[in-house]
């Protein structure tokens, strides 16, 4: 079956630009990669010439995931699967292609209305190593995995989107039934994954924007604990503590970004099983601060 086999982008509207470069650069570890558009920068964290586009924009949300194939034949056969299953499929240009720093891009729409690209042919800089923003104990976790996962807030229901991804080669299902503080029924997440990580996309319910966060992994544990001492002396909102997750055993924490949804800094996450399972809560730890979870999960 042809498959997507990682998350390879992602485009983010901003409204405030300089902010978040300084943000991805001094607390996150990003390499900032100016643009000829003054509205746009590029975000690195490994020999890909950009994981992450950022584009001047009101909405302050994710506007596009950028899902990998392996290869020009992949890449035909998943557009011909997609039309043969009713999915509008749009090839981008060879300009979009060119701008996206792939060899081929194609455009999609989950049952959402969320923009997804499926695209082969990264550009990968391997005469310019990554450069952080700032000082980090080891590399950000990517290579088979993708650049991490992202948390989507959805609207179309769980079986819809299972389906749609499912398509794409993806698996999964819920796998939380979570207990929320105030909430007065466990709240179901589910999750999918493509590759070695143990989930590349999670799903919520309905929210205030189409992200609810973005994780980045790690390659030693020293890099969580200073990112939690950036976030503190940035005076940006921690939202959940540090502990560990009960699917994915990652531990992390998590924090507002300036565009108001969160990211997850994160290590140890262990590989994607072959059979199901379900939780009610994690591991240990991530207990939400009080007073910050409204919007998140938690109505507003």
């Amino acid at each position: 079956m042809t498959q997507v086999t990682e998350l390879g982008y992602l485009t983010l509207g901003v409204s405030d630009i300089e902010a978040w470069k300084t943000f991805a650069a001094q607390v996150l570890g990003l390499e900032v990669v100016a643009s000829d558009d003054p509205a746009k920068c590029f975000l690195r964290m490994d020999y890909w010439h950009h994981r992450i586009t950022l584009v001047q924009d009101p909405s302050d949300d994710l506007l596009v995931t950028g899902l990998r194939v392996a290869g020009q034949d992949e890449f035909r056969a998943m557009a011909d699967n997609l039309e043969a299953a009713g999915v509008a499929v749009r090839i981008g240009s060879e300009a979009e292609a060119e701008a996206r720093h792939v060899l081929e891009v194609l455009m999609i729409q989950d049952p959402n209305g969320y923009a997804v690209e499926l695209f082969h042919g990264p550009h990968m800089q391997f005469d310019k190593p990554f450069y952080p923003g700032r000082r980090m104990h080891g590399p950000f976790k990517t290579g088979g995995g993708g650049l991490g996962h992202v948390m989507q807030n959805q609207t179309a229901g769980f079986e819809k989107v299972y389906a749609f991804y499912r398509l794409l080669g993806m698996r999964g299902g819920v796998e939380y039934k979570l207990n929320l503080p105030g909430v007065p029924q466990p709240v179901p997440l589910m999750f999918l994954h493509c590759n070695e990580r143990q989930h590349t996309f999670a799903f919520s319910g309905p929210g205030e924007k189409r992200i609810n966060h973005m994780m980045f992994e790690v390659e030693n544990m020293a890099d969580v604990g200073l990112a939690h001492d950036l976030v503190i002396r940035s005076g940006l909102p921690v939202i959940i503590q540090p502990g560990s997750h009960a699917n994915d055993q990652m531990f992390s924490f998590y924090f507002k970004n300036p565009s108001g949804f969160m990211n997850e800094i994160g290590w140890g996450g262990r590989s994607a099983l072959a059979q199901s399972e379900y939780y009610h809560g994690d591991a240990f730890g991530h207990a939400p601060v009080p007073g910050t979870m409204k919007g998140f999960m938690v109505p507003a």
